[in-house]
């Protein structure tokens, strides 16, 4: 289709005044892709443990996001969860003062009672814990599991909770919220097994703790045999641990044998503190000659690993000074380039002023033109309404006429007769059935209140003990928003459907299913006749349905196979 110069000049002029927004864009979306980049590099390097690496680059990442002016909601979750992922690696390192102040500033990203918000209490929860801060740890716990939507994400904080209830020495309270979450089998049957053994051993540890001694062992070892069954390993280490103190004042030998085992298994794992705790109940025992073997590794690891966590605190500390020394310096240079184009800028106001108002104008006299041609054509598309009514109107009185005519005739004939009665009587009938069918064909449609009940009604007429006309879904859309013109059109388009049914289909079943979205009404029409060939198809309905349709630019899509049935889909705009 050929265009006008004018048109191209629009079009130019538009390209020009958005030159400068589309170079913004652009830097926008290389600056996220490349905070996304580096978000994505932290993730896998903390995956590997290399945990300075991975901070430094979700930091810079952080930076980034925080530049961006547009995306504001998808750009604020980003910075949030690269939050909460850095007070997990300071968390890791022992930095647990560091790791609250860092996931606390991630509450301002995050939307409030979301999955983001549960995690980040339940990361100050697990700071305060292990702060000895046991009544502020509980109560972030509890506030992370009412923000977790997911039962099973519920259970973690929970369990949690006992886990404090423990070491709080309120091995009552323990002992009940375990029972209760034992009740709750929310998992496949592998899953829950491994998440039952840590609930199992914890209650087994509350009940040795309580002095239930037997009933604690129990199931402290229930819970080791479901470990080692499904290779939990790094969980045994607990379950081994939780036996080594139960046998210290029963029997040294087991008690040595359990804290070695999870000392090996620590080791292997590169589990610290496990370790540490296993060296304690080793030395704890106090078995002469290896005393002061265990207790050089004792402090020798725990030298070390607060040397290397006072690095990692370090190494954090300078991450933040140097990236917001670079901070500072890029908004420094980002203020000399604005001062440097806000003369430049000034320029152009003017310019986009006059070309924002031309575009304006452009627009408005499209929308007018395209609104009276609208205008003209419901006009049309009403008047042509009207003409059918009138036509139905006059069809009804003629065959009322011929009616009158056959009754004026039987009244003239003997009616003794049984056969001349019989074909009187079908003669009447089938005027009278012409009648009917040709009134409610071209009758007027009620579009107000009642169109519903309207729609519902034409539709049962073609209900018979033979066929069934299902209708779904009608309720659900508000027709008072749909206007006049379109409603005529559905239920017209939907009378020549089961017109076209009832005179080639032999369907016993009519599936009739409408659904809406923000934009349009989908009406789907199933029969389950006996179909025909898409060559074969008989066009005068389906074109009369078909320019319906389009004349409200909506579209209508037939499919029909031979024994397949007969399907229509409507496609119309709100």
């Amino acid at each position: 289709m050929l265009r006008s110069p004018f048109f191209y000049f629009i079009i130019l002029l538009f390209l020009f005044s958005c030159e400068e927004k589309k170079t913004v864009n652009t830097n926008t979306e290389l600056i996220r892709k490349e905070a996304l980049n580096l978000r994505n590099k932290g993730l896998e390097n903390y995956d590997k443990q290399n945990f300075n690496t991975a901070f430094d680059e979700f930091y810079k990442s952080k930076q980034l996001y925080e530049t961006l002016k547009y995306g504001v909601k998808k750009d604020s979750a980003n910075i949030g969860y690269i939050l909460i992922m850095m007070a997990t690696i300071q968390q890791v390192n022992g930095d647990y003062y560091g790791s609250k102040e860092t996931v606390t500033e991630a509450l301002a990203y995050v939307k409030k009672n979301s999955v983001y918000t549960a995690s980040i209490y339940n990361r100050l929860g697990v700071a305060d814990k292990e702060l000895s801060l046991y009544d502020d740890a509980i109560f972030y716990y509890k506030e992370a599991a009412k923000d977790f939507t997911d039962p099973v994400e519920r259970q973690i904080p929970l369990s949690n909770i006992a886990a404090v209830y423990i070491q709080q020495k309120k091995y009552d309270n323990a002992i009940a919220l375990l029972e209760s979450l034992l009740n709750k089998k929310l998992l496949n049957k592998k899953d829950w097994a491994i998440y039952e053994a840590i609930l199992i051993d914890n209650l087994g540890y509350a009940y040795f703790k309580k002095g239930m001694d037997e009933k604690g062992f129990g199931l402290m070892n229930e819970a080791l045999q479901t470990r080692n069954e499904f290779e939990d390993t790094y969980r045994s280490i607990e379950s081994y641990l939780h036996l080594a103190d139960y046998y210290t004042q029963k029997d040294i030998k087991r008690s040595n044998k359990n804290a070695l085992t999870a000392y090996n298994i620590a080791t292997k794992l590169n589990s610290v503190d496990e370790r540490l705790e296993a060296l304690q109940i080793l030395i704890s025992n106090d078995h002469s000659a290896q005393n002061n073997q265990y207790v050089q590794k004792y402090f020798t690891l725990n030298d070390s690993i607060i040397k290397v966590r006072n690095n990692f605190k370090n190494k954090f500390a300078k991450i933040k000074y140097d990236a917001k020394k670079e901070k500072d310096e890029n908004a420094k240079l980002r203020l000399e380039k604005a001062e440097n184009l806000l003369s430049l800028q000034k320029a152009t106001y003017l310019r986009i002023v006059f070309i924002i108002v031309f575009i304006f104008l452009v627009i408005l006299i499209a929308i007018l033109i395209r609104y009276y041609k609208n205008k003209n054509r419901a006009i049309e598309f009403k008047t042509s309404y009207n003409t059918e009514t009138r036509i139905a109107k006059k069809i009804h009185d003629e065959l009322a006429n011929d009616v009158f005519h056959v009754i004026a005739f039987a009244e003239s004939q003997p009616l003794s007769t049984e056969s001349t009665k019989e074909n009187l009587l079908q003669k009447l009938d089938d005027i009278y059935g012409r009648v009917r069918g040709i009134s409610r064909e071209n009758n007027k449609i009620d579009t107000g209140t009642d169109f519903i009940k309207s729609l519902k009604d034409m539709l049962s007429t073609y209900n018979t003990s033979e066929r069934n006309i299902m209708v779904t879904n009608l309720e659900s859309i508000h027709w008072e928003s749909i206007d006049e013109i379109k409603k005529i059109t559905i239920s017209r388009v939907l009378q020549e459907l089961m017109v076209n049914m009832k005179k080639h289909s032999e369907a016993n079943l009519v599936v009739i299913k409408f659904e809406s979205d923000t934009k349009s009404i989908v009406i789907n029409y199933n029969d389950n006749g006996k179909g025909c060939e898409k060559t074969l198809m008989i066009k005068n309905g389906l074109q009369n349905m078909e320019t319906r349709i389009q004349a409200v630019k909506g579209t209508i899509d037939f499919d029909t196979e031979p024994g397949k049935g007969f399907r229509a889909k409507i496609v119309m705009p709100k």
